[in-house]
């Protein structure tokens, strides 16, 4: 194993960002051999989320250094892609938020790209995360870069890389891209204002802007009148969404009063002040939108996370209470339009929702008669089986994460929390009309196909390690077998996507694809269906819980009770896990 000296040294004499290097540079001179070890030993994993972590020196972590590299061997993967490989048949989106480094980032990516003759198509301002794979569709471009770290904490950044298909990069080409990178020794190309006058550059905002707007525009046509629009508060949690969603919103007469945004968290912030967890899902993110709501007597609240790919809602019910609509619960209610108001042949209409999300969505399609698939977690994913279903003559038209993400096909192949936010404001004005409420039309959707309720959780895990030891604990926690029942109910179908396993089909074998590097076990009881799985981006073990029952309360005492007894049975707090909230 190579010395850990050597490796600071090989660092110092790669990186040329001062203050990267005087981060290295204090630690080899306190002789912090431990925190070296952290960030030297191993390099940043690129997988289909790309590259994400904490900003830091050193090559485990984001910074200029391992943008770089990335950006040279993503460079070098573009050039062999396509034939003929000349490098001036390629061009690349590259995007920034609002995070620190972002735009810092971002040229020095340009910088890489530009370096080996292809063409950098750039913004050159805050775009929401959307705009990079509507980009890469509508500029024929060969891949796209997002930097973002999406609703991580403030100290985190990413590197989100989209192929020419619109839709993030699923494997193998993942691992075809991490062995280009990992091939790169030196890095030449250092100077981040490259990007501003170099001729293979194309600035992209104004156009690309206008088209994904007019996108926008036909996935809500035809607009509500005037008369049909009420007034809500919205949040784009110090994120970058606002001008996107101002400006669909105006075109559909939600104006001036009608638009009322939570001041404090308007602006682009990469401190994120007022919230602990940039992300609309965790508890207490839309607390001062809801306190606003209440003041100025809306009774909507629409908030989109800090790079606005995901969209979440609440509605007050009574003058102090409130109901934030879950990821499941949005999708159902966004499907439920879709399929309202589609036009065509509904026997080839198509939607999609992963795995771990709800089974409403394929019990809505059973009763309805349109074509649903479920898909491996994570919208790479279900964009590009959404895009060989269209290929096979479907006509996806929805898909949606239990996570907050809903994706419109007919705007872009990934989840897009403007395009979102308006089609839910569209689906409001049309519930309006039938007397209804958003909260009151989930209530009618319940009594038609059933009321379906989850207990998703998380547990911290110490190390992907101890991550990778509890599972294969679960799998031999039978004398040596895997389970046959939770508590006191029989496991009826079990899925392991992980070996390779399931007991629902004829041959064994799942129907999804199988992933030995992810852990990820699925089982079916009589009345509860619960998926387990790590997390590929966080130190977390996700469980995913749902019941269907009469009523919403019976569907959730069920979800809880195998929550309890997962937690006793499987993830046991010996194992140095914490589950969320305690």
């Amino acid at each position: 194993m190579e010395p850990i000296k050597d490796l600071a040294q090989r660092w110092l004499d790669l990186d040329r960002d001062e203050a990267s290097r005087k981060e290295i540079s204090d630690l080899v001179e306190a002789g912090d051999e431990p925190e070296l070890e952290k960030r030297l030993r191993t390099r940043i994993a690129f997988g289909t989320a790309g590259l994400r972590s904490s900003m830091k020196a050193g090559f485990a972590h984001m910074n200029s250094l391992t943008v770089l590299q990335a950006s040279h061997g993503l460079a070098d993967y573009v050039l062999t892609s396509k034939i003929p490989k000349d490098a001036s048949q390629h061009s690349v989106v590259i995007g920034y938020d609002a995070r620190y480094n972002s735009e810092k980032f971002a040229r020095l990516a340009a910088a890489a790209f530009l370096s080996k003759g292809i063409k950098v198509l750039w913004f050159g301002q805050l775009v929401h995360t959307p705009m990079v794979p509507f980009s890469v569709g509508q500029y024929h471009a060969t891949a796209g870069i997002m930097v973002t770290a999406s609703h991580n904490p403030k100290n985190d950044n990413g590197y989100k890389v989209y192929w020419s298909n619109g839709c993030q990069i699923i494997p193998p080409r993942d691992a075809d891209i991490a062995k280009a990178i990992s091939s790169i020794t030196t890095v030449d190309t250092w100077d981040p204002a490259v990007v501003d006058s170099h001729p293979n550059v194309d600035r992209i905002f104004p156009q690309a802007t206008k088209d994904y707007m007019g996108a926008l525009r036909e996935l809500v046509w035809p607009m509500p009148s005037v008369e049909m629009v009420m007034p809500f508060t919205y949040t784009p949690l110090h994120g970058v969404g606002l001008p996107f969603l101002r400006q669909i919103a105006h075109d559909m007469w939600f104006r001036g009063n009608n638009l009322r945004v939570v001041k404090a968290q308007a602006d682009p912030d990469p401190e994120f002040r007022t919230v602990p967890f940039p992300n609309p899902e965790e508890r207490g993110a839309l607390d001062l939108a809801m306190a606003e709501a209440a003041q100025n007597g809306t009774s909507l609240v629409l908030a989109n996370d800090p790079d606005a790919d995901r969209f979440s809602c609440a509605e007050r019910r009574d003058k102090v209470t409130w109901h934030q609509f879950t990821g499941n619960q949005i999708g159902i209610l966004l499907a439920s339009h879709v399929f309202d108001t589609y036009t065509g042949n509904r026997a080839r209409l198509t939607m999609l929702a992963s795995t771990v999300s709800s089974r409403m969505l394929a019990a809505m399609a059973e009763a309805e008669g349109f074509h649903f698939r479920s898909t491996l977690t994570g919208f790479k994913w279900l964009g590009n089986v959404a895009q060989e279903l269209a290929a096979q003559g479907k006509v996806p038209a929805f898909a949606y994460e239990e996570a907050i993400g809903f994706m419109f096909p007919g705007v872009v192949w990934d989840k897009d929390g403007v395009a979102a936010a308006a089609v839910f404001l569209s689906a409001w004005q049309r519930w309006k009309k039938q007397g209804l409420t958003p909260w009151q039309k989930l209530q009618q959707l319940y009594a038609k196909y059933g009321y379906f309720e989850d207990a998703n959780t998380y547990l911290i895990s110490p190390s992907p390690a101890t991550t990778n030891a509890v599972f294969e604990a679960v799998r031999a926690s039978n004398g040596g077998k895997r389970p046959e029942r939770v508590g006191g109910r029989e496991i009826l179908r079990w899925t392991d996507l992980t070996l390779g396993q399931d007991s629902g089909t004829a041959d064994g074998k799942p129907v999804l694809p199988v992933d030995a590097s992810a852990q990820m076990i699925t089982c079916e009881l009589r009345d509860v269906v619960f998926t387990a799985r790590g997390s590929g981006t966080e130190p977390k073990i996700k469980l995913y819980i749902e019941g269907k029952a009469g009523s919403s309360e019976e569907a959730k005492k069920l979800a809880n009770e195998v929550l309890e007894d997962l937690v006793k049975e499987w993830f046991k707090p010996e194992f140095g896990l914490r589950l969320a909230g305690t």
